[in-house]
């Protein structure tokens, strides 16, 4: 095998698979919807805004963290190029399905008001436990936080922090089994077959695309759910490239200080606005 064809098969063919799949994921998305419409007395409409696959992006790319760091550290293990095709389809279907399950959740869900609110107070609850998990990311080695630190940004760092291990400690018990582990054990790293790898790969992007759709619930009373999707899946695909050409210098970028701060700060926004979001369909407000 010549140079020309080796550089095909270790970079061409998985990299031009994650155009393929993001295609295809789409497509199978838009039959989702088309088909939920039939049970449905409001439409979900299939109309593509750019402002709402721009949402779907951004967000998608700012929960990513574990994800990079997950899928980061199976490509290490596993080099080759038929590796990384195993693991992009299964992280692929993983983070697709797990998508579209929420959105078959959300779509019944939202017809009946109680569940509905007690979708949007689960998926309040997961943003608060990101939030926390992101500010881990913003904070810098060697550093004190507390409430004598001379920094603005390290004292509300600390406050912060503080509330929200509050908050997340009470309702740990539920949240521990909605948000998944992402430790590989030793067991999990041993030589798998092309099936074994993506199941190894579809197992926690299922999971967070469940959490990730799941937490921006609230958000679809004013962002067209195909366009978020759509842009979920982007992010998705423009992330597995990513990391592909540079798996440590991608973590890098998505665990960067200021990234992860901001994130923190708009996970716990768009939590207190789904709150509100209850209250008021509950007419507590």
């Amino acid at each position: 095998m010549n140079r020309t064809q080796s550089l095909l098969l270790s970079q061409g063919i998985p990299l031009a698979l994650t155009f393929i799949l993001c295609i295809l994921l789409s497509v199978l998305y838009a039959g989702q919807i088309h088909l939920l419409n039939y049970f449905t007395t409001d439409d979900i409409s299939l109309q593509l805004r750019f402002v709402d696959i721009l949402i779907g992006l951004t967000i998608y790319l700012k929960t990513a963290i574990d994800f990079a760091l997950y899928i980061g550290n199976l490509m290490g293990k596993y080099p080759s190029w038929k590796d990384r095709v195993s693991i992009e389809i299964g992280s692929g279907v993983g983070n697709a399905l797990g998508t579209m399950a929420i959105l078959i959740v959300w779509t019944f869900f939202k017809e009946i008001t109680w569940l509905l609110a007690l979708m949007i107070i689960i998926a309040g609850l997961v943003l608060l436990k990101l939030a926390e998990e992101s500010l881990e990311h913003a904070k810098q080695e060697g550093r004190i936080y507390d409430s004598s630190s001379t920094s603005l940004v390290d004292r509300s760092i600390f406050y912060i922090e503080k509330g929200l291990d509050i908050v997340n400690r009470i309702f740990s018990p539920i949240l521990k089994y909605v948000i998944p582990s992402m430790s590989m054990k030793e067991d999990s790293l041993t030589k798998k077959s092309f099936w074994g790898l993506f199941v190894l790969a579809f197992t926690v992007p299922f999971i967070l695309g469940l959490d990730d759709f799941a937490g921006y619930v609230s958000l679809f009373s004013v962002v067209n759910v195909f366009g978020f999707g759509v842009g979920v899946f982007l992010g998705h695909m423009i992330l597995n490239i990513a990391l592909y050409i540079s798996p440590r210098h991608t973590i890098q970028a998505v665990k960067n200080r200021w990234v992860a701060l901001i994130g923190s700060v708009a996970f716990i926004a768009i939590a207190i606005w789904g709150f509100y979001e209850v209250f008021h369909m509950l007419h507590i407000l």
